[in-house]
């Protein structure tokens, strides 16, 4: 997979997170689809409007993740996808340094792809989902792009009254299966602590390239 291409497209995950949902009723669930078209339109205004999160301001960018798009996703779930089965073993402080580690790569990762963020928009399609569903894929496109329109899915999950994202897909590819393929052969050599310090290495790496 193209990693500014996912970087770039996974922003828009990340800046869809930006602004607090309005305040629903216990009873009222905003449909996935609506979540994630009103939010990223929303937030990509905000994206590029704020010249710090435009820039890929690391500290800013890690400042509005914790605020804003904590929220919207279930990172146990994403964290536990991309470690696979070792995940299983893991004890709870390797499962938690794991989910910190993972969160901070990303927010690196995207700190850098924002600064891609121009005129795109995302056209989400129809939902094709039961109202008794608790977990839906809501298929979109972002478009605008300068290498024609990509393919940009999101896998939900009900929890309580919120839809959360625990999977992103890119042009056919989860993110996922792309970072567990990536992680197997360092958990394969050193277990879950090795993951959590390449998780480490991996993230001050995107650091220089976002500040680059």
């Amino acid at each position: 997979m193209n990693r500014r291409l996912f970087a770039c497209c996974s922003a828009v995950l990340l800046s869809a997170s930006l602004i607090v949902a309005p305040a629903v009723s216990a009873q009222t669930v905003e449909a996935p689809d609506v979540v994630v078209k009103r939010l990223s339109t929303e937030l990509l205004d905000t994206v590029r409007n704020d010249p710090q999160l435009k820039s890929g301001d690391p500290e800013k960018v890690m400042v509005v993740v914790n605020d804003k798009v904590i929220p919207h996703i279930n990172f146990q779930r994403m964290t536990a996808s991309t470690v696979g089965r070792p995940w299983r073993q893991a004890t709870p402080e390797q499962r938690q340094k794991l989910q910190d580690e993972f969160k901070n790569l990303l927010v690196r990762t995207y700190a850098g792809a924002l600064k891609h963020v121009n005129n795109q928009t995302l056209m989400v399609r129809p939902l094709r989902a039961s109202a008794s569903d608790t977990e839906v894929v809501v298929n979109s496109e972002l478009q605008g792009g300068s290498g024609g329109p990509v393919q940009l899915d999101y896998r939900m999950q009900l929890m309580g009254n919120v839809w959360k994202v625990y999977d992103i897909n890119v042009m056919g590819v989860w993110m996922a299966d792309s970072y567990r393929s990536q992680f197997a052969p360092v958990l394969n050599d050193s277990g879950i602590d090795g993951l959590i310090r390449q998780l480490q290495d991996l993230a001050r790496q995107r650091s220089g390239q976002s500040a680059s």
